[in-house]
């Protein structure tokens, strides 16, 4: 299902990272880098939180607005009970609706915030963080376990990124969103979530293109959200095979993020982080440049939980897509 927007628009974005990030491809991008994963708290649950925390008051500061002359925020993160979007919101005493999407949760936020600011809300702030070793803690071993990884696993980015929309025409336009279908092909391997989730972004991208009734070459870019170099050729492999369609304006954030050759992150990035760290800075700058116009921004998430994963079933996934477009 594609909604198309009239008057949305996002006006100012933050982007906050951790030192593998600010070590990676894109540093110089960023709003601001830790140079440490405990961002001076005590657990990596709660330097997560701080992230997210962080990035708002930053977004809040580049705007020049305070918590509340905001009508909404729409958050979620990894965590279970999305803890660090709450905990980042008990600070902030607005109002607050809680999302999860795993790594969609970016553009599932953008759809969600330009829904409301359509329908008479005049600002809202959307964002998600991610945290390298408090998801590898809850979903797979915790770092001190020091358990090899298969070529075909991601890494999970460190980092919080927040967006303000309104109707305000400035910044970059959200022309339409489209809102993805849960796909299971029957995949259970924790360490291979671009297989896992390539089918979803296929899915979605075929279904915006149908609604909207545009070819491929409609957009300057195809991104998407963290299916790492592996997940990235098969969803190339599916479009092609599926729908008949060839991906040639295509790159995934997860592959943008880092630098592959020297930085151990196997088969790229991942995280709900991924996708909104690389489009708020690297991408917005490409677009307000003028080097972009049109991006189709389709971020990926696998539906996956400890307890599912331990009964061997197999993992659901799905991704959401926004249409963004410079303002003319």
């Amino acid at each position: 299902m594609t909604i198309k927007f009239t008057n949305t628009y996002i006006n100012e974005t933050a982007t906050i990272t951790g030192p593998y990030e600010s070590n990676g491809r894109l540093s110089k991008y960023f709003d601001k880098s830790y140079n440490d994963l405990y961002f001076g708290m005590k657990t990596w649950e709660q330097a997560e939180s701080k992230l997210a925390n962080d990035a708002i008051e930053m977004l809040l500061h580049k705007s020049e607005l305070n918590q509340f002359q905001i009508d909404a925020f729409i958050g979620g993160d990894l965590l279970n009970q999305i803890t660090a979007s709450n905990y980042a919101m008990a600070k902030i005493n607005s109002p607050f609706i809680g999302i999860y999407a795993a790594c969609t949760t970016s553009t599932l936020g953008l759809i969600l915030a330009a829904i409301l600011v359509n329908n008479g809300l005049n600002k809202v702030i959307t964002f998600t963080s991610s945290h390298n070793n408090a998801a590898e803690k809850q979903f797979r071993y915790p770092v001190e376990y020091g358990g090899p990884k298969p070529k075909t696993s991601t890494f999970t980015s460190t980092g919080s990124a927040a967006a303000l929309l309104s109707n305000q025409k400035k910044g970059i336009k959200i022309e339409s969103g489209t809102i993805g279908k849960v796909i299971d092909l029957g995949i259970n391997d924790v360490y291979n979530m671009g297989a896992v989730m390539a089918p979803a972004a296929a899915e979605t991208i075929y279904t915006h293109l149908q609604d909207t009734g545009r070819s491929l070459d409609y957009y300057d870019l195809i991104l998407t959200g963290d299916l790492g170099i592996y997940g990235l050729n098969i969803l190339k492999e599916y479009m092609q095979s599926e729908y008949g369609l060839t991906l040639g304006n295509c790159n995934d954030t997860g592959l943008m993020l880092y630098d592959r050759d020297a930085q151990p992150v196997n088969a790229g990035g991942s995280g709900p982080a991924t996708a909104p760290l690389v489009t708020y800075s690297y991408i917005f700058d490409q677009m307000k440049k003028g080097k972009l116009k049109k991006v189709l921004l389709v971020a990926t998430g696998a539906l996956m939980s400890q307890t599912m994963a331990s009964q061997k079933l197999s993992i659901p996934a799905i991704a959401h897509a926004v249409s963004l477009e410079v303002v003319k």
